[in-house]
């Protein structure tokens, strides 16, 4: 029989499977040769699958023959075994493996396939830099941590799939190939050999699908959309990703925050055992930001914001004083009871830390064992210096951090990062502590220096707050949304709005948007002609699955959720692309390409 074959081995067990219930019986389990142990005459052969980690004995005094077989065996070799499972001697009880009660005694063992040294161990135990995993992925995924992680985001589309359908969501998908229509992020174009020099897009979100639908009457609507965005990598981004993605009809936002708060409670307990309480905590926008400096806050620690731009307006500290008169603020957190964790030295390290979100620098005063020492007390009276330290509700131990900008956004990110960064720095953030957040009340639009003008701080498609309809046009800075995120531990979760669902609301929002008639037409006409038969009141939402699962494993970043990952540079490791193609692939389109080469040459 040739010996690479299956047949006569099928697998009966998966190896992680195996408990002490199946003594007695006899088994056949398949999977990669993940240790082997030598104890002279007596071979342990460790069997791993996705499921976990068997122990197969073989006995040289038993089956000499078998034994042999068994050791040539070499990690990652790919075998089958069969033979009587048995309880283990309580002294040979490994308690650290869920089979370590049990072993398989062998009676018969098939190389199916033989592997030569890998580039690196198989070992969650083991550090391997990322380039060398994401080269040979096929490896890495081999590790017990991430097939784990990969099961777990199977059973978050499996919950997501099974809530969403009782609870009347029809999974409809959109198109891959569609119409480029810029929303903030760059298009991936993909060219039309039908139709040469025109392109499609590759889609960045199904928003303009999804609330197509809600038009077409199909009231419910979700997906597990793959979405498309050729911008600058980081932990939490890739350029492909994938979102549950939903719509809904004839509801209000507290509606639908209610459905995904179920989904979510029901995810958590099904996937994780762990039991969420609802409802969540809702903060409009302007409140999350003087809190926390931030859109999507971390609620697993304090150190809040408290702005003292009217303690130090007109002090004698130019640095505060100059920052008010220009129509900014100077705030403040307090790092409660960790001066002894940060001496001078970590301090300034923490003024260059705020320096890289546009901060000038970082005022502080460290209360530290009946002393008190400060960068900025002298240029203020003794008044304004008491009225700050009572603001923060400081004492000893304590450590009062400010920064101060013409630019209130200056001012949030820079104390939202810091905050986050020196939590990290002590170590008290705890990632099965799930703190959920809805943000609300968002701006309506949001000024661009780039642009020099007001853009959609989420899409042009999000309806204004009843309230502030009359604001689209001429109060633009103080206009809020019918927009709402969900927030997990610091992260953006999911983002969603009631969106615009009359033509003439619609027209005013691109009027505020700068955009002309002959642009809507060109980008949006679909839409806005499609409003004109009939279109429900609708909002949705989606969610960044990868997102999710990140937090729900513990994961650091996004690639140790997603089975095949890009690097920084958008680049797959693994496969070698994006990759230069044949001309005749070129011709075919109708596409001219210069190579980076000979732009340099035409440089130099």
């Amino acid at each position: 029989m040739n010996n690479t074959s299956i047949a006569g081995m099928k697998r009966t067990h998966m190896c992680g499977e195996l408990r002490l219930e199946h003594a007695g019986q006899t088994v056949t389990v398949n999977g990669w040769v993940d240790r082997v142990r030598d104890n002279g005459g007596v071979l342990f052969l460790l069997l791993r699958d996705r499921a976990g980690i068997v122990q197969c004995t073989f006995d040289k005094s038993v089956n000499a023959d078998l034994f042999d077989i068994a050791f040539t065996c070499r990690t990652e070799f790919v075998v089958a075994v069969k033979g009587k499972l048995v309880a283990r001697d309580a002294a040979a009880v490994n308690k650290k493996m869920p089979t370590g009660e049990v072993e398989i005694i062998a009676e018969d063992i098939r190389i199916l396939s033989k592997a030569e040294t890998t580039p690196f161990e198989i070992d969650d135990n083991k550090e391997v830099g990322d380039q060398i995993r994401l080269k040979y992925r096929y490896l890495d995924l081999r590790r017990p941590s991430m097939q784990r992680n990969l099961m777990l985001r199977h059973r978050v589309t499996q919950v997501a799939r099974n809530y969403f359908d009782e609870h009347g969501f029809l999974e409809i998908e959109t198109p891959m190939l569609t119409k480029s229509t810029p929303e903030g992020a760059r298009d991936y174009l993909v060219p039309s050999r039908v139709h040469p020099g025109k392109f499609y897009a590759l889609p960045q979100s199904p928003q303009q699908y999804k609330q197509l639908l809600m038009l077409a009457g199909f009231d419910r609507y979700f997906q597990i959309a793959r979405c498309f965005r050729d911008e600058d990598l980081r932990a939490d981004r890739q350029p492909e990703f994938t979102q549950i993605d939903l719509e809904m009809s004839f509801l209000d936002e507290e509606q639908i925050q209610t459905i995904q708060e179920g989904f979510l409670k029901r995810v958590f307990k099904e996937v994780l055992d762990v039991d969420v309480q609802t409802p969540f905590l809702r903060m409009p926008w302007r409140e999350a930001m003087d809190r926390f400096g931030s859109d999507k806050p971390d609620l697993r620690f304090g150190f809040e914001l408290k702005d003292i731009s009217d303690i130090v307006k007109g002090c004698g500290f130019g640095v505060f004083s100059s920052a008010i008169e220009a129509g900014g603020s100077v705030r403040l957190i307090n790092v409660d009871g960790h001066a002894k964790d940060f001496p001078r030295k970590k301090i300034d390290k923490l003024g260059e830390f705020v320096k890289t979100y546009k901060a000038k620098g970082l005022a502080w005063t460290r209360l530290h064992e009946g002393s008190t020492t400060s960068s900025y007390a002298k240029f203020l009276t003794e008044e304004e210096n008491k009225a700050i330290l009572d603001r923060a509700g400081a004492k000893d131990g304590d450590l009062v951090l400010i920064v101060g900008d013409e630019k209130n956004t200056v001012v949030w990110a820079a104390l939202g990062a810091l905050r986050c960064e020196i939590a990290k720095q002590l170590g008290i953030l705890d990632p099965k502590d799930f703190r959920f957040l809805w943000v609300t009340e968002f701006p309506m639009f949001e000024w661009s220096e780039e642009e020099n003008r007001y853009m959609a701080m989420h899409h042009p498609f999000t309806a204004p707050m009843v309230e502030d309809e009359d604001k689209i046009l001429t109060d633009k800075a103080n206009c809020r949304a019918r927009a709402y995120d969900i927030v997990l531990n610091g992260v953006e979760l999911g983002g969603g709005s009631i969106r615009i669902n009359t033509p003439e609301m619609q027209e005013k929002a691109f009027q505020a948007l700068g955009i002309s008639e002959e642009d809507i037409q060109e980008r949006f006409g679909h839409l806005v002609n499609a409003f004109k038969f009939g279109a429900p009141p609708h909002g949705g939402l989606a969610y960044g699955l990868d997102r999710l699962v990140m937090l729900m494993t513990g994961a650091s970043s996004i690639r140790d959720v997603i089975a095949f990952p890009k690097v920084q540079n958008a680049s797959d490791l693994m496969m070698n692309c994006p990759d230069v193609v044949d001309q005749k692939q070129l011709d075919d389109l109708a596409i001219a390409v210069t190579r980076v080469e000979e732009v340099a040459a035409e440089e130099e």
